[in-house]
């Protein structure tokens, strides 16, 4: 965990490896911090826009991301990490941002990273990890009534579906990176790393991308739907007809936000509800893609894709209204966006399966979709389900 000292410079307990979910493989190693920029509500302005201007004038041009990328300077600059928060994203989408944010995190930050010619050394293992019981944001008959709320607002036909996502802290002693690093490491986590900052840290084990550049294609691809991996559980998911129902409205809630920003005529699914596995639950996913639009800029895609369909419900703007009024902890580092940004190349995940300390406080989240046939106590158990893997990871070892 990085932290300032009384002179306020930045002190290391040691030298670390930069381990950013999607940074490019071979350049982990050799990444050294350039420049950063953190924007919190009290900051002003419009965070998008700003993160946009601060990577241009830090060499990460992404004003127009239908222009092929610079070719990869390994001796130069490299990329950058980019992290939304969910409440930054749904003041991105017009939306109210919810309940406060239970972790001291700032909620958009940019890290500006090139090469360095020396490798830091290993940080040493760490010692005295210890890490207290959780603390829940909500009872289980809360979290259960707050899926009975969303399905009457179906009922009044508000809204299709909304996603309902519960809190945990626990305090902790030691250094939380390595046990944010076991996070990141968790089979399955295409978006698995940490990043930092001074006094917080996030990892995540996200297997799900929010939105990838590649190739000229923006592409997404919504994880939802959810059973153990086991046999039984995966015919039981391609059985469940509500399990499907809530999938494909999600998936055509991602067309619609990838056609705002796409080549007309250019949207299609690649794949619809393949099953995959990550840890020990079977998810469904799709891929959504579209031709990038000629002068769509990094702001443009972010104020079109946070926060993420899958993690808000449909319609998102009057979900995240549900949202706002239910969930009494806000989301934190959780349901936002967590990646890596080049010139020619974005690639962020989903901030499921993520946990960020603070400096007293390591905090999780879980949730999952509610439609009309969902059973308030399944959803208990399905959000349980989904950050047991986490906590496992957290526990001292």
């Amino acid at each position: 965990m990085r932290k300032i000292g009384p002179d306020g410079v930045e002190t290391l307990p040691s030298a670390r490896l930069i381990d950013v979910p999607a940074a490019p493989a071979l350049c982990r190693r050799t990444l050294v911090e350039r420049a950063r920029w953190e924007w919190r509500p009290a900051d002003g302005g419009d965070p998008a826009a700003l993160a946009e201007d601060f990577l241009a004038a830090h060499g990460v041009a992404l004003h127009d991301l239908a222009r092929p990328g610079a070719r990869h300077d390994p001796g130069g600059l490299c990329g950058a990490a980019l992290y939304v928060s969910a409440a930054a994203g749904a003041l991105l989408a017009g939306a109210a941002p919810g309940a406060a944010n239970p972790a001291d995190l700032p909620e958009v930050a940019v890290v500006v990273y090139g090469h360095t010619p020396t490798p830091p050394p290993a940080a040493p293992a760490a010692a005295g990890w210890w890490l207290g019981d959780w603390a829940e944001s909500w009872t289980p008959r809360q979290h259960a009534d707050a899926v009975r709320a969303v399905r009457a607002a179906i009922g009044r036909g508000n809204v299709y579906q909304v996603n309902v996502v519960g809190h945990a802290a626990a305090r902790y002693a030691g250094d939380p990176l390595p046990a944010l690093a076991r996070l990141g490491a968790l089979p399955g986590a295409r978006y698995g790393g940490t990043l930092t900052g001074a006094g917080w840290a996030i990892g995540c084990a996200s297997p799900e991308t929010l939105v990838e550049l590649a190739g000229g294609r923006l592409i997404t691809r919504p994880i939802k739907g959810t059973r153990p991996a086991t046999a039984a559980g995966r015919a039981e998911l391609f059985a469940s007809a509500k399990e499907r129902a809530e999938h494909v409205m999600i998936v055509d809630l991602e067309r619609n936000d990838l056609a705002r920003l796409a080549r007309t005529g250019t949207v299609r699914v690649d794949e619809l509800f393949a099953v995959r596995r990550w840890c020990d639950l079977w998810q469904a996913e799709s891929t959504v893609s579209a031709a990038v639009a000629d002068g769509l800029g990094l702001a443009d895609l972010l104020r079109a894709v946070c926060p993420g369909g899958s993690v808000t419900g449909a319609p998102k703007l009057a979900a995240l209204d549900r949202i706002a009024a239910l969930e009494p902890v806000g989301r934190g580092a959780s349901m936002g966006a967590l990646g890596w940004v080049a010139p020619g190349r974005i690639d962020l995940g989903l901030t499921i399966r993520t946990a960020a300390a603070d400096g007293d406080r390591m905090h999780v989240w879980a949730g999952g979709g509610i439609t009309w046939d969902s059973d308030p106590d399944a959803e208990v158990a399905e959000a349980a389900a989904k950050t047991a893997p986490v906590r496992a990871a957290l526990a001292p070892r």
